[in-house]
């Protein structure tokens, strides 16, 4: 296979130090894979170049000038035949892999707990005093607007970090959530690709039950802008953590009727925060927004933004860690962030993390953005705002915020 131009799945590496060896571990958030994949220092600079573009004559002779390692053409060939086996680069094994696995997905009964018994007890009781103890001495009390609510955002991070903002947020919710008829639930797609809307027609089980999946609306979704475009990428449901937190919140609060569900991960909004297009000019966001709301009118809908904002520090590749001065201005900034969402201004929201080319690492500005463009407009208030912990030092930090709108 000479002259081939490999390419490594989006997989996440982290440099680890093992019995005084350097080790380059590759984790697949897509589930490929797994169990982590060890490679030596060489073949991490092997996949370094592995972008595509280079073939393996160019990255033989990378590796001779760089770091001064010979390999041969048939060494060369043979590292590309087993990082292709073992699923880190595109090919044909990872195509089939992912048939295989996509095949199973959709034939089970629903998308299973892909966090319980780790994030969340699986066990019902358990997990319903679990959430219970989330909101002990918070004395938040509720509005008389509750039952009007038509939007929440509400983070993803794991709930032993952010669960005061869960409960806080999704106990404000619950008497809209029990009366809505269907749940538009908008995630972030951390494997996502670049602007992609991503539908299942799985229904998503919860320890409280599952929730259905409304396939009326799914469906109408995904003739709207393509069957293919719809479920390309359809397997990232299976690991995908954004949804399924919100849902099993969302469950914990119903009782009787339960609403449906339409579960959207929303990809990678990179290039529109560089400024190579605009997310407001993107006909496959309008024409998917249009779709969403002539499939859903008449309903009682409560729209959901399963997403975090900022991750910042060294644990995220910032130089310097955060000081108090630091986060008080984060604090500042996502205060701005968060007074946009409250007001239901998409345009606003998205224009302050394209003016500072989302230094901040807002992973749910795709989420937020379109949920905010499907509800048009709406007003409401932040009722948390949190910085979480993301290393052992507190210099790398997750900030998150639960927002209602009426």
């Amino acid at each position: 296979m000479a002259g081939r131009r490999p390419r490594v799945r989006p997989l996440d590496p982290v440099w680890v130090d093992h019995k005084g060896e350097k080790l380059l571990v590759l984790r697949d958030r897509v589930g490929l894979f797994e169990e982590p994949v060890a490679v030596p220092p060489v073949v991490g600079f092997i996949l370094s170049l592995a972008d595509g573009a280079r073939d393996e004559e160019e990255i033989r002779g990378l590796l001779a000038k760089e770091l001064g390692q010979e390999v041969t053409a048939s060494e060369m060939a043979s590292i590309l035949d087993e990082l292709e086996k073992a699923l880190v680069l595109e090919g044909p094994a990872a195509e089939a892999a992912a048939r295989e696995q996509l095949a199973a997905y959709r034939a089970a009964p629903s998308r299973p707990c892909a966090l319980a018994g780790g994030v969340y007890p699986i066990e019902t009781g358990e997990l319903r005093r679990t959430l219970a103890a989330y909101g002990a001495g918070d004395g938040e009390p509720a509005s008389s607007y509750d039952g009007d609510i038509r939007a929440v955002v509400s983070p993803h991070i794991d709930y032993q970090r952010g669960g005061r903002t869960y409960h806080r947020v999704w106990s404000r919710a619950a008497p809209a959530v029990r009366s809505a008829d269907v749940l538009v639930v908008f995630g972030t797609d951390h494997c996502g690709g670049p602007g992609t809307v991503t539908l299942t027609r799985q229904s998503y089980d919860t320890p409280f039950g599952p929730i259905e999946t409304d396939q009326a609306v799914v469906n109408a979704l995904a003739e709207a802008i393509g069957e293919d475009a719809a479920f390309e990428e359809e397997l990232h449901h299976r690991k995908e953590h954004s949804i399924e937190l919100a849902a099993v919140w969302a469950a914990s609060v119903l009782d009787g009727k339960r609403p449906t569900m339409v579960p959207i991960l929303c990809g990678s909004f990179h290039r529109y925060t560089i400024g190579l297009a605009d997310p407001a000019a993107d006909r496959r966001f309008e024409t998917a927004v249009g779709a969403l709301r002539a499939a859903t009118a008449g309903k009682r809908v409560v729209a959901v933004a399963a997403a975090d904002l900022a991750h910042v520090g060294p644990a995220f590749g910032d130089a310097q860690p955060l000081d108090a001065a630091k986060k008080a201005k984060l604090r500042e900034d996502d205060e701005k962030l968060v007074h946009a969402v409250a007001w239901g201004r998409a345009g606003q929201f998205f224009a302050q993390l394209r003016d500072e080319r989302d230094a901040r690492r807002v992973c749910g500005l795709p989420p937020i953005y379109l949920m905010l463009r499907f509800l048009e407009d709406g007003r409401g208030e932040t009722v948390r705002y949190e910085q979480c912990p993301a290393d052992q030092n507190g210099g790398s930090l997750v900030s998150i915020a639960g927002t209602l709108l009426w």
